[in-house]
């Protein structure tokens, strides 16, 4: 196989690696995808990938990522005039966290009317669209059309067209804590005595969440994040306890409960992805949360 070949052979590993995983790919998992490649041949081939426009870089917590770069956006906004390529690249910017109207009109310094019509004709192109916030109905923010909105915009699995899935929420509570329970029962009177049989009671969140999956009683995909939220609900109602192995995994099991429940464990807020922007003034707040006012007529 000639150089070029191999190339473009380790290119596509490369692209394919990103696009699968929307969220971005961190140096280690593009690595596993091409291990023949040294050390000084992989940071190579990564960087002229970035020349190349083909993934774009971005940094979450201390951590690397590289993700795929659509390339029709860009292709949709060739030979616009300038305010369109002023507003594609601020929106561009903002990733898949959004931009307001009001920072979009501020920083083009385009006046209403001039930036409504640029908005939609980028709409109508299908280089960017609007998403509706749901920690405020009457927001939208503007983003790429190929960009997967972060969770703190879309309320993640728990929401759906911006109302709270409380019986779905409590379908996976159900189930996770019947995992846990199950668990519980095969290691009951364990020949190797009752502290193995303590320890391997224990799940972790990716085995539940794979027994969730398999159930097919989802219809979005559950991230391990998700479901240790669910599990962490369990361990705040009694019903299950928590640790942290040697490796620092932490692992979850069933727990009888001594007492029933109280009633504060039992809020909605226990599962509400926006419970720390939540306070007593601003966008989000108590007085205004109509799933805690359904829970308090309860």
């Amino acid at each position: 196989m000639s150089d070029s070949k191999s190339d473009d052979v380790i290119t596509e590993k490369i692209v394919n690696a990103a696009k699968n995983n929307p969220k971005g790919v961190s140096a280690k998992d593009i690595s596993a995808a091409v291990p023949e490649l040294s050390s000084a041949e992989l940071v190579a081939a990564i960087n002229k990938l970035l020349q190349q426009g083909s993934i774009d870089l971005y940094k979450q917590g201390n951590t690397l990522l590289y993700k795929f770069k659509n390339q029709s956006s860009k292709a949709a906004i060739k030979g616009a005039d300038n305010e369109e390529k002023v507003v594609f690249n601020l929106i561009e910017e903002a990733g898949n966290k959004g931009i307001w109207i009001r920072d979009i009109r501020h920083r083009s310094n385009l006046a209403n009317t001039q930036l409504t019509k640029v908005l939609k004709s980028l709409e109508g192109k299908k280089a960017i669209k609007a998403v509706k916030c749901v920690n405020a109905s009457k927001k939208k923010v503007y983003m790429l059309y190929n960009l997967e909105p972060d969770r703190s915009l879309t309320g993640g699995a728990w929401y759906q067209d911006q109302d709270f899935e409380s019986e779905f929420v409590d379908i996976l509570n159900r189930q996770s804590l019947r995992f846990l329970q199950q668990r519980a029962d095969k290691i009951k009177n364990n020949p190797r005595g009752p502290i193995v049989g303590r320890t391997q009671s224990y799940a972790t969140a990716a085995e539940v969440q794979k027994y969730i999956t398999e159930l097919g009683i989802s219809k979005v995909q559950l991230e391990v994040e998700d479901v240790i939220t669910i599990l962490n609900t369990l361990v705040y109602d009694g019903k299950a306890e928590s640790s942290v192995y040697p490796d620092g995994s932490k692992v979850y099991r069933a727990i009888e409960p001594l007492i029933p429940p109280p009633g504060i464990v039992q809020v909605p807020c226990g599962v509400c992805p926006l419970v720390y922007k939540c306070c007593s003034t601003g966008l989000i707040t108590p007085q205004d949360c109509e799933y805690m006012s359904a829970w308090l007529d309860i």
